[in-house]
């Protein structure tokens, strides 16, 4: 096998070896499928200050977001026609969360806190992404969010690096399997954005990043460098700055720390423009500069700019940049493109015949209803929920009977062929009315008397509200995450009937919930719940599903108090129950310091109850292991699931320690009157942290550990941890 590899590695070199520099330096550019059209009538339209060739466009190395095999098929067909050494296309796309079966969005997938759940989610939109002949997906998103206020956190997995790890982890095995050249319904994973993109100032799309190298190493880093662990075959570049360097022209962070430290030998592509992008930034004064920087910092692809295919030949000449540097971008190009088999099947998956039996087929959308029921989170229910049969319901909201629940990069999803929440309803119960009351954020006062009079002949009625998908993903960021006005009147406009009102919520982000959450008697989070929404919901509110969703990020109690997270520094003078009284204590005077609901949270159609949580020593040496134990019954009268989570906390640290840091978790499913022992494990390794040499490592003194249901409400026990 090492031999093979070999051979394959020279024939790579070999081939390197006749390409012409400016065949090299159009490898390394990406183009969208309209410049490889057939009416060539674009090369001098709108796009033409790109400054893209003919020769550019036969010698381009990749492409983005061609749609379906007959597309990709005739792309690379007429491609080949025109290669000189017959290098192949490599075609990418944006598959979030979901092809054409489309998936709840990747926080709520997230919500599930099931890493076989995300890993067959992905493996499904593989399969269909292959199918039509893409080879590479821009998945998973990994940073680590703690600001609703930006678009982007639906397409994360939250708040926690511990968990955001272990879902990269899944998501990077679901898309490229055990086998990436074997197994043709697998795409290559690029993991995404290269870094902290998820800590731009005011939740503001694109905006700066700044932060000291410790916190980027202990809180948003191990995200990225788990996907990497898990074999991910490429990295994008992030928008943003890092220390004051836009990501894409960063050599510290892409040569010192992703290639050098980290070892990483992938390719390496920027976000759609980040090349040019340097110019505004204000690194670069024009776009020989950008391209420049932005080789020099080891990226080997530029996504729909053209400063490589217009300036590196000349900084080449010139001496400005060594050719060294494009050959070694070019190799890790060419050997993508030999691990996909592309030189020996430039089309590799790509079948229009198989296409028609895989796209949307019964099993996958099976598993999308699945996956969409796990991914609700009850977020209030006061004896609302289940329904009951025989109960007449009126079904009112904008969401009553919307398409739009597909979310934000469901690019090749169709809303005519999602679920919506009045089908699911309906396949269950004859006894519905349904109003709209409202538009997403605008309303009429007849629009208002409509969902009055329909709500007064029911026995319960059933909010569907939130965010339309373009209020949320990327330039989506809002500075006010409450619903819009329209809906909250909606809410007060029904009140007065005195009927219990459940919300089903279908939106990206985590919401300022006041105006819904006090008037209603049940809530449920299903944000954008994807193809199978509607029956996934109707199997939840019905009961037949019983809520076991958990949140992975905080909901504020005001945007007032952004960004909040739970695994928070104290302060000098932390607000505690004994000193909410005073003033000179850290806290806000017009709103509590807590988020509405804590991360981790979630309710159950049963209760569960925690025993006392037991440890095996109270002092954990170095080489030892610790465990920690608890028995969770299920005190009601109904089958469900619990997510048991536990928490550490470091007393004194070198530096300051967050107040609790995930650790581990268990999802339980538990019958009525079952008790179950869970035990945890932990060792030195799970205790380290960068210190201020920003080396990993532990501190001997005591520690507290944390048991329960949530972030919030849990049990503490204390241990000491000698070296």
């Amino acid at each position: 096998m090492i031999l093979l590899e070999g051979i394959r590695v020279t024939k790579i070199t070999a081939l390197l070896e006749q390409m012409t520099l400016e065949e090299k330096i159009f490898q390394l550019m990406q183009l969208t499928p309209n410049f490889l059209s057939e009416d060539d009538a674009n090369l001098t339209g709108p796009l033409a200050w790109m400054g893209v060739t003919e020769s550019m466009v036969n010698n381009v190395g990749s492409v983005l977001s061609a749609v379906g095999a007959k597309e990709t098929i005739a792309l690379q067909k007429k491609y080949m026609e025109n290669s000189r050494l017959g290098i192949p296309l490599l075609l990418m796309a944006d598959i979030i969360h979901g092809y054409r079966t489309i998936f709840p969005v990747t926080l709520a997938i997230a919500s599930t806190w099931d890493m076989e759940l995300a890993e067959r989610s992905a493996a499904i939109a593989a399969k269909e992404s292959a199918v039509t002949g893409i080879h590479v997906t821009f998945a998973p998103m990994v940073d680590l969010v703690r600001d609703p206020r930006w678009g982007r956190v639906m397409e994360s997995t939250g708040e926690d690096p511990f968990l955001n790890s272990e879902y990269a982890r899944a998501f990077v095995r679901g898309f490229q399997g055990e086998d990436l050249t074997g197994d043709m319904d697998r795409v290559a994973a690029c993991v995404k954005h290269f870094a902290a993109y998820g800590a731009a100032e005011g939740g503001r799309d694109y905006n700066t990043v700044n932060m000291s190298e410790r916190q980027l190493r202990e809180s948003y880093l191990p995200a990225y460098k788990a996907a990497l662990d898990e074999g991910c075959e490429m990295v994008m570049t992030a928008f943003n700055t890092v220390d004051g360097i836009p990501a894409t022209g960063n050599k510290w962070l892409m040569r010192n720390l992703l290639r050098d430290e980290w070892g990483f030998d992938g390719m390496l592509i920027s976000d759609w423009g980040a090349v040019s992008e340097m110019i505004p930034h204000g690194v670069a004064a024009d776009g020989a500069e950008a391209a420049q920087k932005a080789i020099e910092a080891g990226v080997d692809m530029e996504m729909m700019t053209s400063n490589y295919a217009n300036h590196l030949k000349e900084l080449v000449e010139a001496g400005k940049v060594d050719i060294s540097l494009i050959d070694e971008c070019v190799l890790r190009v060419l050997k993508l493109k030999d691990k996909l088999g592309l030189f020996e099947n430039p089309y590799r998956a790509a079948s229009e015949e198989r296409e028609k039996e895989v796209l949307l087929c019964d099993e996958h959308r099976a598993a999308a209803r699945e996956i969409a029921a796990k991914s609700c989170v009850l977020l209030k229910n006061e004896q609302a929920l289940p329904l009951r049969s025989g109960q007449k319901l009126a079904l009112i909201g904008p969401f009553a009977e919307s398409g739009d629940i597909l979310g934000p990069w469901s690019i090749w999803g169709k809303q005519e062929e999602a679920v919506q929440l009045h089908a699911g309803l309906s396949a269950r119960t004859d006894l519905i009315a349904t109003a709209k009351g409202c538009d997403i954020d605008s309303g009429s006062e007849e629009q208002l008397q409509e969902a009055v009079n329909v709500a007064a002949d029911a026995d319960i009625i059933i909010l569907a509200l939130g965010e339309s998908s373009e209020m949320s993903g990327e330039a989506g960021s809002r500075g006010d995450i409450r619903l819009p006005q329209a809906q909250l009147k909606l809410i007060q406009k029904l009140k007065p009937l005195g009927k219990p009102m459940v919300v089903v919520l279908f939106n990206g982000r985590p919401l300022d919930l006041h105006g819904v959450i006090e008037e209603v008697d049940a809530l449920l989070e299903a944000w954008f719940p994807g193809t199978e929404g509607g029956n996934a919901i109707a199997d939840v509110l019905f009961g037949d599903v019983n809520p076991s969703g958990r949140l992975t990020m905080s909901f504020p109690y005001s945007v007032g108090q952004v960004p909040i997270y739970y695994n928070n520094y104290n302060t000098g003078r932390p607000l505690t129950p004994q000193n909410a009284n005073e003033r000179y204590v850290s806290k806000y005077l017009d709103m509590p310091n807590a988020p509405l609901l804590p991360f981790g949270y979630g309710l159950s159609y049963t209760s569960f109850t925690y025993g006392e949580v037991s440890l095996s020593t109270d002092e954990l040496h170095a080489e030892d292991t610790l465990q920690v134990s608890v028995e969770v019954s299920n005190t009601g009268s109904v089958a469900g699931e619990e997510v048991v989570q536990l928490y550490v906390r470091d007393i004194a640290g070198e530096v300051v320690r967050p107040l609790k840091e995930l650790k581990g978790f268990r999802k339980l499913q538990l019958q009525p009157g079952e008790t179950v022992k869970v035990t945890f494990s932990i060792n030195e390794e799970q205790l380290c942290y960068y210190h201020t040499d920003l080396q990993l490592k532990s501190d001997a003194g005591e520690f507290h550990v944390f048991v329960g249901p949530n972030s919030r409400d849990l049990e503490a026990k204390a241990f000491r941890f000698v070296k």
